[in-house]
């Protein structure tokens, strides 16, 4: 079972609701036939969002989501602990896409190097 752990939702709660959120990180995941682990999703204001971007890539300013794989090689005994998705509201569009976006960064794609792969699950995903 995967299970997923939602951080901040109060703070989302009138855009989003849980089960949606669940729903999204779950196809997410199995997207990549990931059914076991742990994952979490954080949603945060503008402030932490920014230092986390400085902090883990050089770059001071807001951004809308960022992940924090973890188990990433699947060689780990037991549950992978997939990682953590950080999503700031106010800087996303969407946040449906910003879960998917964030989930499937989880599961090892990478949109900068794929050839436009993850970028077209995330939209398939999101069409459903």
């Amino acid at each position: 079972m995967l299970e997923i752990e939602v951080i901040g939702q109060e703070e989302v709660a009138h855009l989003i609701v849980l089960a949606e959120i669940e729903r999204l990180a779950l196809i997410a995941a199995a997207s990549a036939n990931l059914s076991e682990g742990h994952l979490a999703i954080e949603f945060v204001d503008c402030a932490r969002i920014r230092e986390l971007n400085y902090e883990h890539r050089n770059l001071d300013e807001a951004t809308d989501v960022l992940s924090f794989p973890i188990d990433e090689d699947a060689t780990t005994a037991g549950p992978r602990e997939l990682g953590d998705v950080v999503i700031c509201p106010s800087e996303t569009a969407d946040l449906r896409e910003a879960v998917v976006h964030g989930v499937l960064h989880l599961t090892g794609m990478d949109h900068e190097t794929d050839d436009g792969e993850m970028l077209a699950v995330q939209r398939e995903i999101l069409s459903w």
